[in-house]
């Protein structure tokens, strides 16, 4: 009966996965480094292609790319490469497989780093939640400073499949900004009292 009753963001429709991955994970402010590595990865994956097909193949990608693992996906050569293309439960596309093989690669090299891949990555909304108070879905931008901001940090750090608009959904994804519309249920739950 809750889901008949609750006002939401209408961007998740009536898909159950849409529903629940809308009420549970989106707009949450996450600061775990590996999780981070793994919605942005996603989010790269995701170019082009509605991001329901992502969460269809969330399972498969976890799957194939060891969880997400950065030092394993990192070590991956080209045959692993090329059993990965054959792999029907995620997007086949040799780009963006080499690139998240690179990416991860960088995403390594930040988490040794002081503060990690979390504090490199916040670093673009100063450490806190942007939390917008938009009251219609047009409302929501594509991309802002911020996530332009940080495409441009990615890609000089070596990062592949990072534009801004990646970014921008990356950062939606991952509570940096909350952009949960005003009357959705979810917004007040989502601000970041870190």
């Amino acid at each position: 009966m809750l889901r008949e009753l609750t006002t939401r963001c209408t961007w998740c429709g009536e898909d159950p996965l849409y529903i629940d991955y809308h009420d549970q994970e989106w707009g949450v402010p996450e600061r775990d480094d590996r999780q981070l590595f793994e919605m942005l990865l996603l989010e790269g994956f995701q170019a082009g292609l509605s991001w329901i097909t992502i969460l269809r193949k969330r399972e498969g990608f976890q799957k194939a790319f060891d969880n997400f693992d950065p030092e394993l996906i990192a070590a991956y050569d080209q045959a692993k490469i090329d059993r990965l293309l054959q792999d029907e439960g995620i997007v086949r596309h040799r780009g963006k497989i080499e690139g998240a093989v690179q990416s991860a690669r960088v995403a390594l090299d930040l988490m040794n780093r002081p503060g990690g891949l979390s504090e490199f990555l916040w670093q673009f909304v100063d450490g806190q939640q942007i939390a917008n108070r938009f009251e219609r879905l047009a409302d929501v931008p594509a991309a802002t400073e911020q996530s332009k901001a940080m495409s441009k940090a990615l890609k000089k750090e070596g990062f592949k499949f990072c534009g801004p608009t990646i970014c921008y959904a990356f950062m939606q994804a991952t509570g940096m900004v909350n952009d949960h519309v005003v009357d959705c249920f979810r917004y007040d739950a989502c601000i970041d009292d870190h």
